[in-house]
């Protein structure tokens, strides 16, 4: 009478430490030894595999993540006085704590890299000349005199530190007493 080999116990194996677990678990890690033993070392698996003809497959399908799209400068420009929206009016003030309209304009810059004078007539020789129709967010937006200057956010609004008692905020360009003069694009497109 033939009898059946008796089954091969884990801690049977010399080189093996007895290594407790579920038995329902037992099947799926021999399974993968047996087939990491096939393909060579664990290192050498991926590269032995196709030339064995072995197709190791995974259910899970994996995708690079899109690569992330670089905002323009002026767009840049425009969500950092967008986070400065509220700090009140504060004249000569370039910080957080406090901003007027030119310095409101050099400090979003500066966290761009770009130095600008903190007066709203200098501002106006920075950059290149821009068509009021032309604008796009981040360019400089100057009324008569030469005394005020926001930050351009697009769809005919800008922000800036209005004058002593306001905060920053946004306004339409239409809003004012007196329509812009001109307009400047110290972010290079």
């Amino acid at each position: 009478m033939h009898r059946a080999p008796a089954a091969l116990a884990l801690d049977a194996v010399p080189c093996c430490p007895p290594v407790p677990m579920r038995p329902r678990l037992a099947i799926p890690v021999i399974a993968c030894a047996a087939v990491l033993a096939v393909a060579g070392s664990t290192a050498d698996a991926d590269a032995v595999a196709p030339i064995r003809g072995l197709r190791l497959e995974s259910p899970v399908a994996f995708r690079l993540p899109a690569r992330p799209v670089r905002l323009p400068l002026g767009e840049r420009a425009a969500r950092l006085a967008r986070a400065q929206l509220g700090v009140r009016y504060v004249w000569g003030g370039a910080s957080p704590g406090g901003f007027d309209c030119s310095g409101l304009v050099m400090w979003v810059y500066a966290r761009l890299g770009i130095s600008l004078p903190h007066n709203a007539a200098a501002l106006y020789g920075s950059g290149r000349p821009v068509p009021l129709r032309a604008m796009r967010p981040g360019d400089l937006v100057f009324f008569p005199g030469l005394g005020h200057v926001g930050i351009y956010v697009g769809q005919g609004r800008m922000i800036h530190a209005p004058q002593s008692g306001r905060r920053v905020e946004v306004e339409a360009l239409d809003a004012r007493s007196y329509p812009p003069v001109g307009a400047r694009r110290v972010a290079a497109s």
